[in-house]
């Protein structure tokens, strides 16, 4: 976005509206809100337990991430887990092709942007649903997954970690695993925490274990399936 047209939107936003405008236009938004939570709630009830996978729009198919992305995927869909991405391209791409070429359930929780997240082509049709709205998509995120898969992204990625982060340390989500995939990427991120956060007692020492740093498909997979194993809980479809 330019300057100037950055410029506008910062007076639209400020431009004096009557009481009348105001609540025609929350009123409506109320409606749709509610519109979009009714829809989530009615494709996603029926999927059954999901992992979520996290992750950049912008990562090439030629990158490892990418191709790593898809391998978790796929092994995941192979033992009989759905996968649920943001829909877009790059991470959430490779995941859902991951999915759809296991021939498991591929589904995929878009959001309305004016760039990246043109759907991709791996998703279920009967599983793909567009949100205008963040916050309800990241309640469908949190409420139909059981896992939640995070490679390297940006500050969406970090919005949907630290969100399963604090619902886990709060109490308002089950503790499923939480696995950051790619030490490299994460490390400087996880030092900080433990240097800042913990040092400064702003998180206590347990809440570095709702979440796990491994490098591998493999690693990854096998949190996610342990803890299935664990609670003798298994996938419906």
């Amino acid at each position: 976005m330019d300057k100037k047209e950055e410029e506008k939107q910062i007076r639209r936003a400020f431009k004096p509206k009557t009481w009348n405008e105001i609540k025609t236009h929350d009123s409506w938004s109320v409606f749709k809100i509610m519109a979009e939570f009714v829809d989530g709630y009615e494709k996603l009830a029926r999927i059954g337990p999901c992992v979520a996978i996290f992750g950049s729009a912008r990562t090439k198919s030629n990158h490892p991430n990418y191709r790593l992305t898809e391998e978790i995927a796929y092994l995941l869909t192979k033992k009989g887990f759905g996968i649920i991405t943001g829909g877009g391209p790059g991470i959430m791409e490779a995941g859902n092709k991951g999915a759809h070429f296991a021939g498991g359930k591929s589904v995929g929780v878009n959001i309305a942007l004016p760039f990246e997240q043109q759907p991709n082509p791996f998703i279920d049709p009967d599983k793909y649903i567009l949100f205008d709205y963040f916050f309800v998509r990241k309640v469908m995120f949190m409420r139909y997954s059981q896992g939640y898969i995070v490679l390297p992204g940006g500050f969406g990625t970090m919005d949907e970690l630290f969100e399963a982060i604090t619902l886990v340390q709060t109490q308002k989500l089950v503790k499923f695993p939480i696995v950051l995939v790619g030490k490299k990427y994460w490390s400087g991120l996880i030092r900080w925490i433990e240097e800042r956060m913990l040092e400064e007692q702003n998180i206590s020492p347990d809440d570095m274990n709702i979440f796990t740093l491994v490098d591998t498909a493999e690693e990854a997979v096998k949190i996610i399936e342990d803890f299935y194993n664990k609670y003798a809980l298994k996938p419906n479809f």
